[in-house]
């Protein structure tokens, strides 16, 4: 057969990211203090966009501006909160899906778009890692210390009530209540942060802080804790009551000094960047008095904005070159779409919210060690949305609660799935068994890591070894060799 040229049609769907869904996906994933900064540089650029207050005198007169759009437009529109389907603003969905999104848009969206040019795009720069945050700092390393999902959760609180130098103020008792856990569980995730870098953060007092700083260089011998008992004679300069209480002479009391001098006293001091800015959080969940969970938005953090629908009437009368013309449909196309965006933003943060509340339940009734496996699919099934979707709506988002205040993505855990196919193991709970198991082995009988899946599996749970294993060093808990060897020593 020749090759030749020639011309054929082929008719297909595609999904184009045009730059109005761009934003829309953009929105979903800023938190609300990104939202906000993206909305004032909106007001700035487009003059057909303004911020409506909460008053109701202002409010009533935005809907009188509203009524003032052109005839056939629908309600839905005017008040600038048009149903659109969530899916509709995601790329990973076909056009099928697409083409159930709603009626045809009375605008052409295809001008629409951020309002940025080539030219507006941030020099190499500005686009620079910012130096990370001791928060930040503290988050990765719990991340990686293989603690539990409960113990994960009690670290996050901590770190929220640590300052700026590193030092947690909080109140332990307070925060167990608080998580609805023991007040040894939350001392033990205190005690592992401890032997986290910089060494001495998350220390309680300055004696607590140097004194992990003397332990990791092996210093921390009884004469040095006796020093650091008496901070408050050495800040006096009594150095013969130190010596008398330490129980050395001058010249050793001298070195010991000087050891303490040439620690960190302040080991938070070494990580800044961005100034601290508080945690508003997103949503509201309470208690009813018929014991149900109710959701809220905090309308606080929700953007109130529509198009002038009476200025833009007004100024298109007055346009006559074809450079304004443009200009203004651009704008309107830009601040149409803008407000239906925040709106569905707005909807689909409730939706995922009272999802995650439902699945976790019992968390905010019995708290923090009743965490069920869960993770994102799930949530998206329940809802019928895209898991990547779910995803960017739990980024940067917070939820209160009256066990404190949460990200969204803490409410996810792992899960192990079940040897005869029945409901899933949370990792939690498998943990704990491991840690019983071991706690209750005797001397003529140590597990080891095989044993413990050989017995796990014989309860339902498919799990591997070295999974085990993984668990097993998380919870701090030595190797059968070294249990063996150490319940020998002590006999």
């Amino acid at each position: 057969m020749a090759l030749s040229p020639r011309l054929e049609q082929r008719q297909g769907q595609a999904l184009v990211m045009t730059p109005q869904l761009q934003q829309a996906i953009k929105l979903l994933q800023l938190s609300n203090l990104e939202l906000a900064d993206f909305i004032e540089q909106e007001l700035e650029r487009n003059p057909l966009l303004e911020r409506v207050e909460s008053e109701p005198a202002q409010r009533e007169d935005a809907a009188n501006e509203n009524d003032s759009a052109p005839e056939g437009a629908s309600q839905a529109e005017a008040d600038g909160g048009l149903d659109v389907d969530a899916e509709a603003m995601h790329p990973d969905l076909s056009a099928s899906d697409l083409a159930d999104a709603g009626a045809a848009p009375l605008t052409d969206w295809s001008k629409a778009g951020s309002g940025k040019g080539f030219d507006d795009l941030p020099e190499l720069q500005d686009t620079l890692t910012e130096e990370i945050a001791l928060p930040d700092h503290l988050r990765a390393q719990l991340a990686a210390a293989g603690v539990t999902a409960a113990q994960h959760m009690i670290g996050a609180a901590l770190i929220d009530q640590m300052d700026d130098w590193g030092y947690f103020r909080g109140d332990v008792s307070e925060l167990a209540r608080q998580l609805g856990c023991a007040e040894d569980d939350v001392v033990a995730v205190l005690r592992i942060m401890q032997s986290f870098e910089p060494t001495g953060v998350m220390a309680r007092d300055l004696a607590e802080c140097l004194a992990l700083q003397l332990a990791e260089r092996d210093r921390l011998d009884p004469a040095m804790q006796m020093l650091l008992a008496n901070l408050d004679a050495l800040g006096k300069s009594q150095f013969e009551r130190l010596q008398h209480l330490c129980g050395v002479d001058r010249d050793d009391l001298m070195d010991m000094i000087a050891e303490v001098r040439a620690l960190t006293p302040k080991p938070g001091a070494a990580f800044g960047g961005a100034p601290a800015q508080t945690m508003i959080p997103d949503v509201y969940v309470k208690q009813a008095p018929d014991g149900d969970w109710i959701v809220e938005l905090n309308t606080d953090t929700m953007p109130r904005v529509l198009m002038n629908q009476r200025y833009y009437a007004r100024v298109s009368k007055t346009a006559k070159s074809d450079a304004d013309k443009t200009f203004l449909s651009d704008c309107a196309a830009n601040a149409n779409w803008l407000v239906k965006s925040l709106d569905q933003r707005a909807r689909t943060i409730l939706k995922v919210s009272r999802e995650i509340v439902r699945q976790q339940d019992a968390f905010f009734a019995y708290g923090v060690a009743h965490l069920r496996p869960l993770n994102l699919k799930t949530i998206a099934a329940a809802i019928d949305m895209h898991e990547s979707t779910v995803s960017r709506v739990t980024s940067n988002k917070y939820m209160a609660t009256p066990r404190g205040t949460f990200e969204l993505k803490y409410f996810f855990t792992a899960s192990i799935q079940s040897a005869d196919g029945g409901e899933a193991h949370s990792a939690e709970a498998v943990r704990f068994r491991i840690k019983q198991m071991i706690e209750q082995e005797t001397p003529e009988d140590i597990l080891s890591d095989d044993r413990i899946v050989d017995i796990l599996r014989g309860c339902g749970i498919d799990i591997a070894r070295r999974t085990v294993a993984k668990y097993r060093e998380s919870l701090r808990l030595p190797s059968s060799v070294e249990r063996k060897r150490k319940l020998a020593q002590v006999r």
